[in-house]
């Protein structure tokens, strides 16, 4: 690895880590990243993981530290998304490397938007919980979407939990510790299918984790402002690179 390459890696890391501890979408960011230090799709996405790992981590344990803590309230949805992250993760490590491109760069454009949209500071709509069995198969399905790419499963955990009854501040300490739970279960699928790059995984795991801890303690401001262009930018030209519309795609 070339020094820019591992400073391109560590610095999109951080924005990265942040993004995710914010709101959602930061592996929109990284995965590309890793696409253009030379990984192939599928391989550049199981190395994300171990970003997200760590980052998950250290921002779960800062929102705790915060007096936010997110592991009782996460409890009851963890079975449903960590089995549909096992299946996802399953089923997308089968993929060839132009597929997992091709629908990596659909992804990123159709999740731009909800990604870059501001939501509600405060949603004081009243909101009916989801009966037990919907809300089962809602987090299946996330845990199958966030298995199989983790790109703006944030975006989906925020969506899904608010709409379960949740308030904001709230879901977003328990989105950390539910992307813990499918990451790690994610994980030792691409370990088995080799399919971890291991020195630029470290190298990005080392910015994850300091973006994860900066974003928690920025959580309550309105750091978000700062950051979508530079996302929005990214996920414009990567998804134009996977689809092979320039730069040898």
């Amino acid at each position: 690895m070339t020094p820019t390459e591992i400073a391109l890696l560590v610095g999109g890391g951080v924005l990265a880590g942040v993004v995710n501890t914010l709101a959602g979408g930061g592996s929109l960011l990284t995965v590309p990243l890793l696409v253009m230090t030379g990984l192939p799709g599928t391989l550049a996405n199981g190395t994300n993981r171990l970003g997200i790992l760590l980052q998950s981590a250290i921002a779960s344990g800062a929102f705790r530290a915060l007096g936010i803590p997110g592991f009782r309230a996460a409890l009851p949805i963890l079975a449903p998304v960590v089995l549909g992250s096992i299946l996802g993760a399953s089923l997308i490590s089968r993929a060839s490397d132009a597929m997992f491109e091709r629908l990596f760069g659909a992804l990123m454009l159709v999740l731009m938007v909800p990604t870059l949209r501001r939501r509600p500071a405060s949603p004081d709509a009243p909101r009916r919980p989801w009966s037990p069995a919907v809300s089962a198969l809602v987090f299946f399905a996330v845990g199958l979407y966030g298995g199989a790419f983790q790109a703006g499963i944030g975006v989906v955990l925020i969506f899904a939990l608010s709409h379960a009854g949740m308030d904001l501040v709230r879901a977003n300490a328990v989105k950390m510790v539910v992307t813990l739970a499918l990451t790690a279960v994610a994980l030792p699928v691409f370990l088995w299918q080799g399919q971890i790059a291991w020195a630029p995984g470290l190298v990005l795991a080392l910015g994850y984790g300091l973006g994860g801890g900066l974003g928690a303690r920025l959580a309550v401001r309105r750091g978000e402002a700062l950051i979508r262009p530079l996302l929005a930018l990214a996920v414009l030209a990567l998804a134009g690179r996977m689809f092979g519309l320039y730069g040898g795609g």
